[in-house]
């Protein structure tokens, strides 16, 4: 078996770990509420604190896994984001749960950049696809496992701050033997072969239009240069109707369906994980969609096709949450959003990589930062317009909104010009720019 199959397999594992580390607070909110006794606009912050400690952090997290590579930078964050989901059943007040959090998110905000980063390293170019789609079907999962699961540890391990401290110290673990067993190049990495090595090296660079650009050096990608870039600023504003969409199934929808149709806890743990669940189906399609494309050499459209389907069904669950009376009726509503929502992913991480290249990490990690604003408004904008309109309609017309914009986005973006090429920021050996590498 390829030794890069491994990294497939951790990848996955520790996205289950990062998703039941966030989801888990979902399931958790009602005893956190009583037991501090906070109001849900206050729960709203507490949720919205981690989406935006996420979301700042995730440029400068991308960064440092592409100068200091992945295998130090994953160990350093999974640490910290486990330290923290240990002191969230430590620490009590409103203030210091809201700052918790925010800086919980602030390690977590490392966690998918860095993959990227692995991924653009180890995994030739027709193997991202269904890679980003089986490491993000494992966030959905443990976000699924989170809901019901969650529930039964409080009742197992006595209150929900042992929960935390039991997720936490899973997190410690991951970090120790990602360490050990992780190397940011295959060509360094003591058990892989010298034939997959050089399989790996030959086919992980894409292959552009230009055959100038493909010789010339490829700078670091500053911040400022990705504002610049019209493929980037796409990519972000898709991601944040994304977001707007998703966050809501792991934040709000679980106290919803409870409080809206008088759940127990077991019963709403179930009927919210379902989405999720639908969500691993629809990474697992976007995913095999767009490698099957690319081999195709309809590059475009194998990023493009996954996108703007996904983001129809996105628009059509939305819109018709707007009539959910009954909770199969809501479950139902939401599993079309949700399956919509995770089609995005693979395309929108295999893009970054593509106009990235050696600022993957960065470029993940810009668009995964203005995304997460997308989750922040979300925990914050649907009990703010639940208790100034006493409805729930206009959050879900305003997500459905979001998803039909991103529809039409999708077929501007070019995963196939480089931000390097659209800004003409290639460099020769010598160091000296060259003006004419762009295409």
């Amino acid at each position: 078996m390829p030794i890069r199959f491994f990294l497939i397999l951790g990848a996955f594992l520790l996205s289950v770990l990062m998703w039941v580390d966030r989801a888990c607070i979902s399931a958790a909110k009602d005893d956190m509420a009583m037991d501090l006794g906070f109001t849900d606009q206050q729960m709203g912050w507490v949720m919205s604190s981690f989406a935006l400690g996420y979301a700042l952090f995730q440029v400068p997290s991308g960064k440092l896994a592409d100068r200091f590579g992945p295998r130090k930078v994953m160990a350093v964050v999974c640490l910290v984001w486990s330290a923290f989901t240990v002191l969230t059943g430590v620490v009590r007040g409103l203030f210091a749960m809201i700052g918790l959090r925010f800086l919980f998110g602030m390690g977590e905000s490392g966690g998918y950049p860095t993959l990227a980063r692995a991924f653009t390293s180890w995994l030739p170019m027709n193997e991202r696809g269904i890679t980003n789609s089986i490491s993000f079907s494992g966030g959905r999962l443990g976000a699924a496992l989170a809901m019901p699961g969650v529930v039964w540890l409080i009742g197992a391990l006595g209150g929900w701050q042992q929960t935390f401290w039991f997720f936490g110290s899973l997190g410690i673990v991951f970090a120790v033997m990602w360490f050990l067993l992780f190397r940011d190049l295959p060509e360094e990495h003591f058990a892989v072969s010298e034939q997959e090595a050089n399989h790996i090296i030959e086919s992980r660079s894409p292959k552009r239009a230009s055959r100038e650009s493909a010789t010339l050096e490829e700078p670091a990608i500053r911040f400022s240069e990705m504002l610049r870039s019209p493929n980037m600023l796409m990519l972000m504003f898709q991601y944040v109707a994304h977001n707007f969409t998703f966050f809501f199934t792991v934040s709000w929808f679980f106290p919803y369906l409870k409080q809206q149709y008088s759940l127990t806890n077991e019963q709403t743990g179930l009927y919210a994980a379902a989405p999720l669940l639908c969500g691993v189906l629809g990474n697992w399609l976007a995913g095999f969609t767009v490698d099957r494309l690319y081999s195709q050499n309809r590059w475009k459209l194998s990023r493009r096709l996954p996108a703007a389907v996904g983001f129809t069904f996105g628009a059509i669950g939305m819109s018709l949450c707007v009539n959910m009376t009954t909770p199969m009726s809501a479950v139902i509503c939401m599993c079309i959003a949700i399956f919509g929502s995770d089609m995005i992913l693979s395309p929108s991480w295999s893009t970054c990589m593509d106009i990235g290249g050696k600022s993957a990490g960065a470029v993940s990690g810009a668009m995964n930062m203005v995304g997460n604003l997308g989750s922040f408004a979300t925990s914050l904008a649907f009990p703010y317009l639940v208790a100034y309109f006493d409805a729930h309609q206009p959050f879900f017309y305003l997500a459905a909104a979001l998803n039909l914009v991103a529809i039409f986005l999708w077929f501007r973006i070019s995963p196939d010009r480089s931000i390097a090429d659209e800004l003409g920021l290639h460099r020769n050996p010598d160091g000296s720019s060259s003006a004419g590498a762009t295409t």
